[in-house]
């Protein structure tokens, strides 16, 4: 199986290993995961400006490119899974964005939000099953127990993203039972880590960072697990009492899988 797949700019740099155990774990998996062309930034964040066309565009083109070759795209990034699928929506659903994008695109065939937008989990989810990956896990992770951090971009606005119940998901700890770990409950698992005031405020992102991190500690986790680079950094960085490892999810998979070196 083949899926096209937009990695974004920071798993070039500063996330190499949520890119690489991810295509590392497609291989064991029998997915392979085909990097568009000249893909090129996200952006970072969806703007809600309505007017705001331009900062969007290497988004759809990225989708249009997944259509043209008649693939699912397969995102990695929280953020910009997050941008992706809104941008996408947006071209499906607001008529007068669609229509000033393809204007500035002069596409050889217009685009209105075809593709599909899967999240490497959802992939896991829904297309190998997770009943199917845990039976390809070598090294179970018996007895660990791992918290999974959602952030807030993963799993909102929850009408357009539609992974997860956004209040109460349940989809990273399912895929922590098929790798064989015990997923540990925690309050803030689905709250902002204050990634976007670092830059303004650090005594603030500090602040929610540490909440994240005491709050899984306490519940007796062992390792986090996310998504987010930027939700890594700070809850490596930012918190008071960075504690408990953090990883993404992908080297946890890679490790069960037996890919991981």
């Amino acid at each position: 199986m083949t899926l096209s797949y937009y990695p974004g700019c920071t798993l070039k740099t500063k996330a190499k290993d949520l890119d690489i155990y991810a295509r590392r774990s497609a291989e064991a998996l029998g997915i392979t995961l085909a990097e568009l062309p000249d893909w090129q930034c996200c952006g970072g964040a969806f703007s809600m400006a309505v007017d705001e066309i331009a900062n969007k565009l290497s988004s759809v083109r990225a989708l249009a490119k997944a259509k043209e070759l008649g693939q699912d795209l397969v995102t990695m990034c929280s953020a910009c899974h997050n941008v992706i699928k809104q941008a996408n929506d947006a071209m499906a659903h607001d008529k007068d964005f669609s229509r000033n994008a393809n204007n500035y695109m002069a596409l050889d065939e217009p685009y209105y939000g075809e593709t599909k937008v899967l999240h490497y989990l959802e992939v896991l989810r829904d297309v190998v099953g997770f009943e199917e990956l845990a039976k390809k896990v070598v090294k179970p992770l018996t007895g660990k127990k791992v918290a999974a951090y959602y952030g807030c971009l993963l799993l909102r606005p929850g009408k357009v993203m539609q992974m997860d119940n956004p209040e109460n998901p349940r989809i990273m700890e399912d895929f922590i039972r098929a790798l064989g770990g015990e997923p540990v409950l925690y309050p803030y698992r689905n709250e902002c880590c204050g990634g976007y005031v670092t830059l303004e405020d650090k005594a603030l992102a500090g602040k929610k960072s540490s909440q994240v991190m005491d709050s899984a500690r306490e519940m007796g986790a062992e390792l986090i697990i996310t998504a987010c680079p930027l939700c890594l950094y700070n809850l490596t960085k930012n918190a008071a009492r960075p504690e408990v490892p953090v990883v993404y999810f992908t080297e946890l998979l890679a490790e069960a899988l037996g890919v991981k070196e």
